[in-house]
């Protein structure tokens, strides 16, 4: 088990959270535009029929966890895994469905000091600052994001349909993530309960911050492809390896 110092302080491998809160919204967005926006990660974005990529925005608030109480928001993009043969259509379809892609990690703001530096020390995440205003608890989730004055993105995502939980709704998949000219890969688990999705479903504006308008760059906002909410959730995280 390796141990790594923050601030002064010992964390513990495994990372455990036992408890967050969340939801979401996925967009198909185009794969060029997606790519080149993540072209210094080194990874390949996984096109799907269309010529389209995945791009989720979502909200967590972190409530009991090994890292303490935060909230975060991410923006992520479905990626083919770093092993992964020559890319093609069928490859990029079927690692999706049986679960051997991955999620790069593109933003991640947090409203918390020590959260920031064991997600950039510990694992390489692109954490920084930001202000949240965010209600996880009404049968409507909503949350805005700002940084330095400016709005980043402003998320509503509407109930859902109850989904199964169980062993069929946890999964395991590998984050990755890029700092400092390193690209990192980490085996991430998850265990929801409570899980609400539907398509569409979310409202967004976009705001005049620069990853605002990165988001613009890829057609946003638009019509979610589908919205999802998790009223709890329970994660693990492994160590990082570089790739």
């Amino acid at each position: 088990m390796s141990t790594h110092t923050v601030l002064g302080r010992e964390v513990r491998m495994p990372v455990r959270i036992r408890l967050a809160h969340a939801f979401m919204a996925t967009y198909l967005v185009p794969a060029e535009r997606a790519q080149r926006l993540i072209d210094y990660s080194g990874l390949g974005i996984l096109r799907l029929p269309g010529g389209r990529a995945m791009c989720t925005l979502v909200f967590v608030d972190y409530v009991d966890g090994d890292l303490g109480p935060y909230n975060e928001f991410g923006v992520s993009f479905m990626v083919r895994h770093h092993t992964a043969g020559a890319p093609s259509g069928i490859g990029d379809l079927r690692a999706l469905v049986t679960g051997q892609a991955g999620v790069f990690i593109h933003k991640l703001p947090v409203d918390g000091e020590f959260t920031l530096a064991a997600g950039r020390g510990i694992w390489g995440f692109p954490k920084e600052l930001a202000e949240f205003v965010v209600d996880h608890d009404g049968r409507t989730r909503s949350g805005a994001l700002h940084q330095d004055g400016q709005l980043i993105a402003d998320l509503t995502v509407r109930p859902g349909f109850a989904t199964p939980n169980g062993r069929a709704a946890a999964s395991s998949f590998d984050a990755y993530s890029h700092i400092d000219g390193v690209t990192r890969c980490t085996r991430w688990e998850m265990r929801p309960s409570g899980m609400r999705a539907r398509l569409g479903g979310a409202e967004l504006t976009l705001g005049d911050h620069a990853i605002a308008a990165e988001l613009r760059s890829l057609g946003l906002p638009r019509r979610a492809s589908m919205s999802s909410s998790v009223s709890r959730l329970a994660m693990t995280f492994e160590d990082a390896i570089s790739i």
